[in-house]
Order: C-alpha cells, then sequence, then structure tokens
C-alpha cells in the first residue's frame, strides 16, 4: 500500500501520485457509475482566492460553478474563516435535544426578517437533501395530527432536483436520475417541466403558462386536494438546467394550492443567499408567499455544512391547537442548530447585507447579457438564466432544438476545453451552467465569457473533425 502522506509539503509530483492512489483505492465520489465506482480520482483542487482556484498541477481556474453553487462570498474570505476558529474555540457544539446556541437562535431571528411576512421559524439540517427531507416530514406529521393521513402526496415536476436522501431524491425529475435507483413514487406526481425554451411548437409563451396551471389543476381534480400533502418547486430549476419559469406561473400554482389547502414548498437551496440578488428570492424576485421555503449552500459560502427549513409561523399554531398535544415531531439531526455553522452564516449574512447583494444585482445584467451573445454560436440553442446563474444549452441543430445524443457528453467537452484556457464549468449532457461567486467584477465576467466562448468554439471543432456534428 502507498505510504499516506502526512503533509502536503513534500515533491508535488509524487504527492499528487500518493493522492490520486489512495482516492482510487479508497474514496468513495458522488454520482459515480458502475464502471468505476469505489475506484475513482477526480480532478484534485489545492486552493482557492476570490473568484479562483488552484489545480493539482498550479494551474488557476476561474470558478464558474462557485463550488456547487455555494462559495458566494467567494474563496478565502478571512472574516468567515476566522470566525469559524473563533466559534470552535468557543463553543464547538451542543446537542440540539436538550440544549441551545446563541448564534442559532440569533441567525433565526435575522433570517426571519429577509423571509416573507409570517415565514418566521427555523429548523436547521446539515445541507439541502435534509432541508427538504425536513420539510416534507413536517408536512406528513402536521397531515397525521390534524387526522388526515391520507393527505400525503407530493406534487413535484419534471427536470426538478431536490435532493439525494431517499425521500427527497424521489422528487427528482431529471433524466437519468431513476433510472437504476429505488423511490417512493407512489408519493410523488410529476407535473411538467416549465421550460419555455421546450414548450410545443407553435404555443406562446403564455399560453404555455396556461398549460402548465391547467395541468396542475387537473391532478388536484384527479388525485383529491384531500390527498395532496405539498407542492414543491424551485424558482429557478438549477440542475435540470437553470430553467426560468413563465412569468406569473409560480404565483398562480400558488393560487391554486392555497385554494385546495396545499402546502407550497419554495426549494431556494441555490437560488438563496444572492444568487438572485436577495437573501430569499421567493417574494422580492417571484412575488409569492411560500408556506416553507429550504435553503443550504450559500447560508454559508460553502464554508460550513449547512442547511434549513423555513416554516410559517401560522403551521405551529395549528398544531398547538389541535386535540393532540402529546404527538411528537420525531425528527432531527446530530448536527441540528450547529453553532460554528450558524456563526458563519450569520457572519455570511454581514457580508451579505454589507454590500455583495448589491453588487451581485449591479453586474447581474452584464453577466446574462455577455452569455447571451454565445447565441450567435451554431453549436448554442439558448442562453438561459437569471441573476448570476445561467445555463448555456447546445442543439445538434437549432431547428428542432434535439439536444446531442447523450453519449458525446458535448459539456464535458468544453469543460475540458475550457480548463486548459483557466475556467471550470459545470458540464450537464448537453449543457454548461454558469454561477460564480458573487464578487465577480464586470472584467472578470468578461474574461468567463471569453473563454467559455473559445472553448464551446474547440468544441464545434472536435465535433466537426469527427464527423459527429455537421453545424
Amino acid at each position: 500500500m502507498a505510504a499516506i502522506p502526512k503533509t502536503a509539503n513534500g515533491p508535488a509530483d509524487e504527492a499528487a501520485d500518493d493522492l490520486t492512489l489512495l482516492a482510487e483505492r479508497h474514496l468513495v465520489q458522488p454520482w459515480p457509475v458502475s464502471g468505476s465506482i469505489g475506484a475513482e480520482a477526480r480532478g484534485r483542487l489545492d486552493a482557492g482566492e476570490g473568484i479562483y482556484v488552484t489545480d493539482a498541477s498550479g494551474r488557476r481556474l476561474i470558478d464558474g460553478p462557485a463550488g456547487m453553487w455555494c462559495v458566494n462570498a467567494g474563496h478565502r474570505n478571512r472574516e468567515l474563516a476566522e470566525v469559524m476558529a473563533s466559534q470552535a474555540m468557543e463553543l464547538s457544539y451542543n446537542s440540539p435535544w436538550y440544549t441551545t446556541n446563541a448564534p442559532s437562535v440569533i441567525l433565526s431571528a435575522r433570517l426571519a426578517e429577509h423571509a416573507p411576512d409570517g415565514v418566521d421559524h427555523v429548523f436547521y439540517t446539515t445541507g439541502g437533501s435534509s432541508a427538504v427531507e425536513t420539510a416534507l416530514r413536517f408536512m406528513q406529521f402536521a397531515n397525521n395530527v390534524k387526522g388526515r393521513p391520507e393527505k400525503k402526496l407530493i406534487v413535484s415536476r419534471q427536470g426538478g432536483y431536490h435532493g439525494s436522501t431517499y425521500l427527497s431524491a424521489s422528487l427528482n425529475g431529471r433524466p437519468r436520475d431513476h433510472d437504476w435507483m429505488d423511490s417512493a413514487s407512489d408519493l410523488v406526481v410529476k407535473l411538467s417541466c416549465p421550460d419555455p425554451f421546450r414548450r410545443p411548437d407553435g404555443m406562446s409563451v403564455e399560453a404555455f403558462c396556461d398549460f402548465l396551471v391547467e395541468e396542475f389543476r387537473q391532478v388536484i381534480e384527479e388525485k383529491g386536494a384531500d390527498r395532496i400533502g405539498a407542492f414543491i418547486a424551485e424558482p429557478v430549476m438549477a440542475s435540470g438546467g437553470v430553467i426560468v419559469p413563465p412569468p406569473g406561473y409560480l404565483r398562480r400554482m400558488q393560487d391554486l394550492c392555497r385554494r385546495n389547502d396545499i402546502l407550497f414548498i419554495a426549494d431556494e437551496v441555490v437560488t438563496a443567499f444572492g444568487r438572485l440578488g436577495h437573501v430569499f428570492a421567493s417574494k422580492e424576485v417571484f412575488g409569492i408567499e411560500p408556506d416553507m421555503i429550504t435553503f443550504a449552500k450559500g447560508v454559508t459560502s460553502g464554508y460550513f455544512p449547512l442547511g434549513g427549513v423555513m416554516i410559517a409561523g401560522r403551521l405551529f399554531e395549528e398544531l398547538r391547537r389541535s386535540n393532540h398535544s402529546e404527538a411528537m415531531f420525531a425528527h432531527g439531526l446530530t448536527y441540528s442548530s450547529h453553532p460554528v455553522g450558524c456563526a458563519v452564516a450569520l457572519k455570511n449574512l454581514d457580508i451579505l447585507e454589507g454590500g455583495l447583494l448589491a453588487h451581485a444585482r449591479a453586474v447581474s445584467d452584464h453577466f446574462q447579457q455577455s452569455l447571451k451573445a454565445l447565441e450567435e454560436l451554431p453549436l448554442v440553442g439558448e442562453v438561459r438564466g437569471l441573476g448570476l446563474m445561467a445555463c448555456v444549452e447546445c442543439v445538434a441543430d437549432r431547428a428542432s432544438k434535439n439536444p446531442l445524443t447523450l453519449d458525446l457528453e458535448v459539456g464535458k467537452r468544453i469543460d475540458r476545453h475550457c480548463q486548459e484556457l483557466g475556467l471550470l464549468v459545470r458540464p450537464l449532457i448537453h449543457m454548461c451552467v454558469m454561477s460564480p461567486p458573487l464578487t465577480i467584477s464586470l472584467e472578470q465576467i468578461d474574461d468567463m465569457v471569453s473563454i467559455l466562448r473559445r472553448g464551446i468554439e474547440l468544441t464545434m471543432d472536435d465535433l466537426t473533425r469527427e464527423g459527429l456534428w455537421k453545424g
């Protein structure tokens, strides 16, 4: 067996070889395929600063995806690092079962100030999947207490992504997510993806919105409002390809939920904490007031694993008025309300409120317009996005909007070229997602788009040369 490196200060090549071997022998990566599961070493990053990361070979790259939509305040932020260390030395942990800590209490109050009116309670988790799982389990618990054990169906959408735990993953509607994985399919009903780019030919965006709302109305009628407990939606579908729904869609879906006593859960794991220029985007951007809002990722800018679900206070009031005061919400996590995570989130909120939210709003138009210009390239079918999140979708031909066949994995091809040029891309089959740290400047946006353009051009050359694309 290779010797386990004690430090990273030895010869660079030897350390890289040792770590690669150790990763292949011992580290199981997320979302592996069976052909390489448990024997894979992915590209290693060794450092980061601002919007940049440095890989194992010393190459400096723009962090196009901000880690995983999450490094909102940028890498190597000294304020966040110092707060993390300070809180760890003050109180590193407390059991949430029978004690509490000051950072979690203060953070809860500050988050309530940013959430829609009445959405004023927080249950903390360790990430987005557990936040969604908590919201769904709370819905089930509440309906049991109210004497409605049959009101448990969850409505989600094709193209959506909500997590990797069993129940949250059951809601996912992306291609390939369910090919080899089991799910609680009996609890979930999926609606059409609200993607205007792929609406039926000849249908206006307004008519497409009408179709989507009517589809939900028919599902309620067919399944019965007395059986549907919740509707969950990302305000902007993130991992599904940065799908921005038609104008008014979310408000109309919320109206249907309210008329039928269905809880509306806004999954803001990606869109919260500045990605769209606000702490929460539901009301500020889309004009909706959900019953619950799930969050994670940007709440600590990725510096500490933390998530949560904001819950409307009236839902707790209803439970306190029930005839089952003994009913227990038997749900909790060892690291709920973690003092270090909540302290980091408080400082992160200071940074957002102190000018980073305003900066994100100020540069977002330039970000979107610069990327939109990539539609000049014949491989690009559409560039879409909102705030500081966008997707470049590649197509075989624009007339049919057909994606390139999956085995080409054109997104990975573009990413490989971009990494050689100094940019990390988030490849999603035939799409490239960009969601850089909110600290990005106008000049850095231009650099990012210039590299991405060249990466797409080189990929077009490759595909043409290999006879895989005619342009």
